[in-house]
């Protein structure tokens, strides 16, 4: 076979062909503007901030008694530094979207990483209640330094814990980085948006998805492959959907979900309710009570050649 050769003349030709996808500002283009948050920068503030909430676990900084205010000082530092310029950069793609020009894109975004960072100290009380759920919860469970450096449930958690300050405050593109990367890390999916109460524990997790609307309440149990999503999506008169309202379920206190169960719509699932594995849910559950499939019914065959 002849090899191809890579000329100057095809790579200007190819140069012009990519340059004119360029053109239309919007999806995907993003010419002449400035640029957007970085995906690799905001995964190195989230380990910082993971720093700040699980001290000497990550092993990038040897805390002691003391050394841990100077320490606590240079983390703490470094994430508003590093924030409040990729927030800066989110407000400015927003702006550029809705054609703002009358906001000042830095001193919000300061503001914003400061609250954040004044948030902490209470996002550590709720992670406390979080780890301490798994090890009440997990009968595998030999420590919590154990889940905190293990269990992809507290990583997700954790994540979302953070991401969901900055989508409060309405943080454009940020909070939708964090949870996705945690994602990809865990396979726990969990929208920013989310409302999730204390003492919460996702068991193995793999496969969770908790939709954007969705409210938990104070220590729920979930396992893997738990479906909390939205039964429908209404559309404007164009056909286009809507992209606001409640459309994913309610999960009260105390609630177990077992694995592989699916609960779709703006639905309630009652106080101390036990939802079974792999059931479908599209209607109200009340409180204290369990909802399982039938039985199935189990083929059993013996294979030839095998002794019982």
């Amino acid at each position: 076979m002849k090899k191809k050769k890579l000329t100057d003349r095809k790579i200007t030709t190819l140069v012009d062909e990519i340059a004119e996808t360029y053109k239309g500002d919007y999806g995907i283009n993003f010419i002449d503007a400035s640029n957007l948050p970085v995906r690799g920068e905001i995964l190195k503030i989230l380990d910082l901030i993971f720093e700040v909430l699980f001290p000497g676990h990550t092993g990038n900084r040897v805390i002691t008694k003391a050394n841990v205010k100077f320490v606590l000082g240079d983390i703490l530092y470094e994430i508003y530094t590093e924030l409040s310029g990729q927030i800066e950069r989110a407000y400015q793609y927003q702006c550029r979207i809705k054609e703002c020009d009358d906001c000042d894109c830095r001193i919000r975004a300061e503001n914003v990483t400061q609250s954040l960072l004044n948030r902490l100290p209470i996002i550590r009380e709720r992670l406390k209640g979080d780890v301490h759920a798994a090890f009440e919860g997990d009968p595998a469970a030999k420590s919590c330094e154990e889940i905190v450096i293990s269990y992809p449930g507290v990583i997700a958690i954790a994540t979302y814990r953070i991401a969901h300050e900055l989508f409060l405050e309405q943080v454009p593109l940020i909070p939708r980085i964090m949870t996705e990367c945690a994602h990809a890390k865990t396979g726990i999916d969990i929208h920013p948006g989310a409302r999730i109460g204390r003492s919460f524990f996702i068991d193995h997790g793999t496969g969770v998805v908790i939709g954007e609307t969705t409210i938990i309440g104070d220590r729920v149990k979930i396992y893997q492959g738990v479906t909390l999503g939205a039964m429908s999506f209404p559309k404007d008169e164009r056909g286009r959907i809507i992209k606001s309202g409640k459309r994913h379920p309610t999960i009260e206190d105390d609630v177990t979900i077992y694995a592989e169960a699916t609960i779709l719509g703006d639905i309630v699932i009652g106080r101390g309710a036990i939802i079974g594995g792999n059931v479908w849910v599209k209607k109200p559950v009340p409180p204290g009570v369990t909802v399982t499939t039938a039985n199935p019914d189990l083929v059993y065959t013996r294979h030839k050649g095998r002794k019982p």
